[in-house]
């Protein structure tokens, strides 16, 4: 397969693994039973730090197979660094492209950002914190876009050092090479289902049953629970 490109070497791969139907596949594997193809790879495709880009290989396979990779055991002990030379690196291939986070219109934008977010995490994951810091500011672009648009995301309004756990939390755990931002979404889905909305209230606000009383004058203390409340109990509200 002299002068294959990368193209090919998908098409291959797709092929190979539809025949052989492994349950998972990994470099070893492509190796084993594609020697060209990871020859064409471990030349051709690689990060900006120089690693091998299994992210890139991966994400071009049929959505189908990509699930079935399994890249083997990430290093336990991981030294924190700061380097941010090489999320520059990062950014720089995608300059024009980052307002991605942002907005995206359509899917090459979605891609960019599945593209720049997976580098960072990876980078994060090696130990980088000035790429989990960079990944962070990015991501709550998207993040502030989906509260805004989906009603199932709202109630994580008020609930931002939670959310910013959860996050930096898919940063950590993130191995399936699929899309991070839907793998972060889901996330955010998932573990929302479980959180009272929350409700914002000025005080100055006149309750609708006596327009000559604000919020401020009407609320008691429970000397049981400490919670705050309306007097009428019939219509109380919980700060």
């Amino acid at each position: 397969m002299f002068g294959m490109k990368f193209d090919e070497v998908i098409i291959t791969l797709n092929k190979l693994l539809q025949r052989k139907q492994p349950t998972y596949f990994n470099s070893s594997w492509i190796r084993r039973y594609a020697p060209e193809c990871y020859s064409f790879i471990q030349k051709n495709i690689r990060t900006c730090t120089g690693e091998i880009d299994w992210d890139k290989v991966t994400y071009a396979l049929e959505w189908k197979l990509q699930r079935r990779w399994a890249p083997g055991h990430y290093k336990k002990s991981i030294k924190p660094y700061r380097d941010y030379s090489e999320v520059k690196l990062i950014l720089k291939k995608n300059k024009e492209k980052l307002y991605v986070f942002i907005a995206s219109q359509n899917l090459e934008d979605r891609r960019v950002r599945d593209i720049v977010s997976i580098s960072l995490v990876r980078l994060a994951q090696n130990g980088n914190l000035s790429a989990k810091r960079e990944l962070m500011k990015l991501i709550n672009y998207t993040v502030d876009e989906w509260l805004y648009n989906y009603y199932f995301l709202n109630r994580w309004q008020g609930y931002r050092d939670e959310l910013e756990k959860q996050i930096e939390g898919c940063i950590r755990r993130y191995r399936y090479t699929g899309s991070f931002l839907h793998y972060v979404f889901r996330t955010l889905e998932y573990a929302g289902r479980g959180i009272s909305p929350f409700y914002a209230y000025s005080l100055d606000k006149t309750i609708a049953q006596d327009a000559s009383k604000t919020i401020i004058e009407s609320v008691v203390k429970d000397s049981e629970t400490g919670r705050l409340e309306l007097y009428n109990r019939k219509n109380y509200v919980n700060f």
